[in-house]
């Protein structure tokens, strides 16, 4: 990846901070009934606050499944109800939460957004860069760019015209997450993916009708020549 410019400090925007250890063992809840009843306990406490999102207040099934989430990515719940949203009833990372994750996963330290190429043209760009752990060795993630989000169709979403760093670094986190951390995750969807997916199979199915037209096009032009 050549043209690095910017090595970017993660900012409070950028990562949640990782808990080392979840405050209690709730990994077995689903098979030790004092866990489970902990959880429980815990889930009615939280759903009670009102320093919790909104769409989580009063829902007591929510927080739990957000505790027994929390346990199993190395986030405390709280990180987990601040950085999750249920899409048609499938649970939604936000784009920062998957530096968290990163970074609480045991495997990696310090990641961090490298952006390369000029801002506000198609080379912007952005990658996630790690430390692995085991060996100390630095992990560049997949660099993510304005050319490949139009090439893609992305740009669509107008949050990639609105707030284009941003989602260039969203993005390469998730791209990061998926590849060395996939099951900190847990089959989760990362804020921006559901709509870039969409932009793609848009573009897409334009393209196949567009291709289908000119066959057409090509055809009919070729019987009145007959």
């Amino acid at each position: 990846m050549d043209n690095v410019q910017e090595i970017i400090p993660a900012t409070a925007e950028q990562a949640v901070a990782p808990v080392n250890a979840a405050p209690m063992n709730v990994t077995n809840m689903w098979v030790d009934k004092d866990a489970f009843e902990q959880a429980q306990r815990v889930s009615i406490m939280l759903s009670k606050s009102q320093m919790i999102p909104e769409k989580y207040q009063n829902k007591p099934q929510d927080c739990f499944v957000a505790i027994e989430m929390a346990a199993r990515a190395g986030l405390s719940p709280l990180a987990v109800l601040q950085n999750v949203d249920v899409v048609k009833g499938k649970p939604r990372w936000s784009g920062q939460a998957c530096m968290a994750i990163i970074n609480s996963c045991g495997r990696f330290r310090d990641a961090r957004p490298v952006y390369t190429g000029t801002k506000g043209t198609d080379t912007r760009a952005c990658f996630i860069r790690a430390i692995r752990i085991s060996d100390g060795e630095v992990v560049d993630g997949t660099e993510i760019s304005m050319k490949m989000a139009a090439a893609e169709g992305w740009m669509s979403n107008t949050k990639w015209k609105n707030m284009p760093e941003q989602m260039l670094f969203y993005r390469a986190a998730a791209f990061f997450a998926r590849m060395y951390c996939p099951s900190e995750l847990l089959g989760a969807i990362v804020e921006g993916e559901p709509e870039d997916i969409e932009a793609s199979r848009q573009k897409q199915s334009g393209a196949s009708a567009t291709m289908t037209a000119a066959l057409d096009a090509a055809i009919a032009a070729g019987k009145e020549k007959k």
